[in-house]
């Protein structure tokens, strides 16, 4: 412990001799903008990376696809099959596919012509939210937009519901995703639902009432999923749910 101690201290002398960098340098430009020095911008960019999990979640289709397949595992009644790796890794490649025009325009608009120079980062940064925010106006239901509205005293009309706040529209956008997926997910519910009935009614006039009924369900659950191609039916119209422009 003696011998860390002394190791890091031997580190930490040079560091604190030499002379370090300039924690924030603006230069003020020619048209009146202010340029920060890179190491600011790194930063930045650092600290804006840090909420991509949350944005992920929140401002792509990411939720209402990772709630509708965890429902139909529960409708199925198969327990931990697919595993929750599978369908979080389903659901981040199927929002890669429905989310591709809104991450190409983003980078066509705000992250091209920053990374070229030819924009500034606050710019960039309105521009590459832009795509994202007529994705959620899509999606979202009106109750719910007018609701946070009400709620953040905030007064918006048609003609300026492109500037909605990000505050507002977020929250907004999650409850319309929330309700949409837990519809999809009553409406895969029914003809699961519908077997374990018949098969829990046949087993009971059987005298058979010690037996499980999911045991015998399950088999008869898996064969309708495959037989009606469930995954490519459920994935197809998750896909088509969302209104991409």
């Amino acid at each position: 412990m003696k011998w860390l101690l002394l190791m890091v201290i031997m580190l930490a002398a040079p560091a604190q001799a030499s002379p370090g960098l300039d924690a924030l340098n603006m230069t003020v430009n020619p048209d009146g903008s202010e340029t920060y020095t890179l190491t600011i911008q790194v930063l930045a960019l650092m600290t804006l990376m840090s909420f991509l999990p949350a944005a992920l979640l929140m401002m792509t289709c990411f939720a209402r696809i990772a709630i509708v397949l965890v429902l139909l595992r529960q409708a199925m009644g198969t327990m931990s099959t697919p595993t929750n790796q599978i369908i979080i890794g389903l659901s981040l490649f199927l929002t890669f596919f429905i989310m591709a025009p809104v991450f190409d325009r983003a980078y066509e608009n705000a992250i091209k012509p920053y990374m070229d120079e030819e924009m500034a980062s606050d710019v960039a940064l309105k521009g590459a939210l832009a795509p994202f925010k007529q994705f959620m106006l899509d999606q979202v239901r009106e109750p719910d937009l007018a609701l946070f509205l009400d709620l953040s005293n905030t007064t918006v009309t048609e003609e300026t519901l492109e500037d909605v706040p990000l505050k507002v529209l977020v929250p907004a956008f999650v409850t319309s995703e929330l309700k949409t997926a837990f519809q999809i997910g009553f409406m895969i519910f029914i003809p699961f639902l519908i077997i374990d009935l018949v098969v829990a009614s046949v087993l009971m006039s059987m005298g058979m009432m010690m037996l499980s009924p999911l045991i015998i369900s399950l088999p008869f659950k898996i064969m309708l999923f495959v037989l009606v191609d469930g995954w490519v039916l459920l994935l197809g119209t998750l896909a088509s749910s969302f209104y991409v422009r």
